[in-house]
């Protein structure tokens, strides 16, 4: 593999751009290719280098511009640069939304926590004091050379740093007089010197973000390669990174399950504006897609389960055509970056030119109430799958959260399958009882998907799939697509990122990896801590490369599977 390319960020200095040599020769001796980024702030061309960088490394330099944070200059600052600091801030704001690995060293960890909602000091000899208000800072500049240390610091049990150094404590070389004062919502503190002064943060969202507060780079020039663990950390993520892209930049990177539409208004206008633009309303969009190198979505039209009347399906079918409608409007609008999607080759002809897609489908059996015929009216509109219910029996099958009223699936429901074999429309029983999956597993002619469940042996949750459907279902040749509802994926504590990996590896052992897949819920309430909308979806793939699971696997994971089940079951009408 080749060596990844990490951006370090350059200074400005006598002469122009500058960088210190051990910078660059640490990121070298890494395994790392170094390029300088000089200081400016064209926003356009940042984001044109951010397309190629796998990793960034913000180096030490000058203050801090206050006005740019939103407060007023301290008698104690220093010299800034504003020009560097505005582009450095935004390099950072968008290399998180990128999810590219970042490393922050002394005036680098302060521009990525203000960058993302912390706080810095002016001056801590002014502005650190105890509770009591007396000032206890220790020296942080030392007279001494660069390359020794002159103080302690405390590395916290747990942290990425811990594990970077496999120790509790470190001695530091110190050159400050800012540091970071609030970590802010996607960090924490990870290292304090013994004044309690911030050392070195993290990110809380289980991703490659790391600062310290020292300088690392200045060791490796007197032969001291202590700090060496920091360089190949970063080399290593911007490697796994590199991979990352490539896998999603050669394969159909699908997300088999949101529901966007919930959040459309009557205003097809604000629709599509919402889509279009990065709105913070919503989970899943073209900007989102983009950062996440998230290729295609299936969006489906929820139904919540309602009156069982005739007045009423005729309510929710209208609905069902409205919530379409509307998917197609936003399509429409941006066509120019996105398209509609009812194959894997319309996906494939979508990403040739450059667009996303956007499939549709069905969440709620009950958008067809007793009408068969509604099945065919709703293939023409383009929906790729049906789920059969949602919380609650219809007159198709029993659901998971419901009453046991068929026992299964109805008469109706297993004319329903039938007919949706023969229309290729795919079967999806997320949301159903165990006794309507085994039914409908045993009367499809086709495989069958289950496009947002979780693992029961995980988390004990009637939504989520037990290991004897998952080897059913794998029986059958069918796809579970892990889900990254939280309420799914453990019963007590915060779920992240790590427990959806450890869902999708668990429904791997049981069912293969040839049968697993992603179906976030995104925008019905899916989403967790480093998973929590499209744009971070390629950091599940680096997920999975840490988990080691081959290209091909993950190639599988994230979309060949399911689109295996969508060929399987357009293959049917031709035959």
């Amino acid at each position: 593999m080749k060596s990844p390319l990490i951006g370090i960020t350059g200074n400005f200095g006598e002469k122009g751009c500058e960088l210190a040599q051990g910078y660059y020769l640490s990121v070298l001796k890494a395994g790392g290719t170094p390029i300088v980024i000089p200081p400016h702030n064209d926003e356009k061309a940042l984001l044109t280098l951010l397309d190629d960088l796998d990793g960034i490394l913000f180096s030490g330099g000058g203050d801090i511009n206050p006005l740019l944070l939103g407060e007023e200059p301290l008698p104690q600052l220093h010299s800034v640069c504003p020009q560097r600091d505005e582009g450095e801030l935004f390099l950072a704001r968008e290399a998180f939304r990128r999810q590219i690995p970042m490393l922050g060293i002394c005036r680098g960890i302060q521009v990525m926590a203000a960058a993302l909602g912390g706080k810095v000091y002016q001056d801590i000899y002014v502005q650190r004091t105890t509770d009591n208000g007396q000032q206890t800072t220790i020296k942080h500049s030392q007279e001494m050379p660069r390359e020794f240390a002159s103080h302690s610091v405390r590395i916290e049990e747990g942290s990425l740093l811990r594990d970077i150094f496999g120790k509790d404590m470190l001695v530091v070389n110190s050159f400050h007089h800012q540091a970071v004062s609030e970590a802010g919502p996607h960090l924490h503190v990870s290292a304090v010197s013994p004044d309690g002064i911030i050392e070195a943060v993290e990110s809380n969202e289980h991703k490659a973000i790391l600062g310290v507060q020292w300088h690392p780079e200045c060791f490796i020039l007197g032969g001291d390669e202590t700090m060496m663990p920091i360089f190949r950390w970063l080399a290593d993520e911007a490697r796994t990174f590199s991979q990352a892209k490539y896998i999603h930049n050669t394969s159909i990177i699908l997300d088999s399950h949101c529901d966007t539409p919930m959040f459309f208004t009557n205003d097809s206008e604000e629709n599509a504006a919402m889509f279009g633009t990065r709105s913070d309303k919503v989970l899943v969009n073209l900007p989102k897609m983009t950062e996440g190198r998230l290729d295609a979505s299936i969006m489906v039209a929820y139904l919540p389960q309602g009156e069982r009347t005739l007045e009423a399906y005729k309510a929710v079918t209208a609905k069902t055509n409205r919530l379409l409608t509307q998917i197609e409007e936003i399509v429409h609008v941006n066509s120019d970056c996105v398209g509609l999607a009812e194959t894997a080759e319309d996906i494939l002809r979508l990403k040739a030119k450059g667009k996303k897609a956007i499939l549709r489908g069905i969440e709620n059996g009950y958008a067809i109430g007793r009408d068969l015929s509604l099945l065919q009216h709703f293939k023409r509109r383009g929906i790729v799958y049906m789920t059969l219910c949602h919380n609650g029996d219809n007159d198709i099958c029993d659901s998971a959260r419901g009453n046991a009223e068929h026992g299964g699936l109805s008469p109706f429901g297993r004319e329903v399958v039938q007919e949706m074999n023969r229309l290729g429309i795919l079967v999806d029983l997320s949301h159903a009882a165990e006794s309507s999956f085994y039914d409908a597993l045993e009367l499809s002619k086709v495989p069958i998907v289950c496009s947002h469940s979780s693992a029961r042996a995980l988390c004990d949750h009637p939504r989520n799939l037990t290991d004897d459907q998952m080897r059913a279902l794998a029986k059958h040749d069918g796809v579970a697509q892990t889900t990254v509802y939280k309420g799914f994926l453990r019963k007590e504590g915060e779920a992240s990122i790590v427990d959806a990996v450890e869902h999708l590896c668990h429904a791997a052992r049981i069912m293969g990896v040839e049968h697993v897949g992603l179906g976030t819920d995104f925008d019905g309430d899916g989403g967790v801590p480093g998973l929590a909308d499209a744009s971070e979806i390629i950091n599940f793939t680096c997920h999975l490369l840490h988990r080691h699971f081959s290209e091909q696997d993950i190639r599988l994971i994230m979309g060949g599977n399911f689109l295996r089940a969508m060929a399987a079951a357009n293959a049917i009408i031709t035959k």
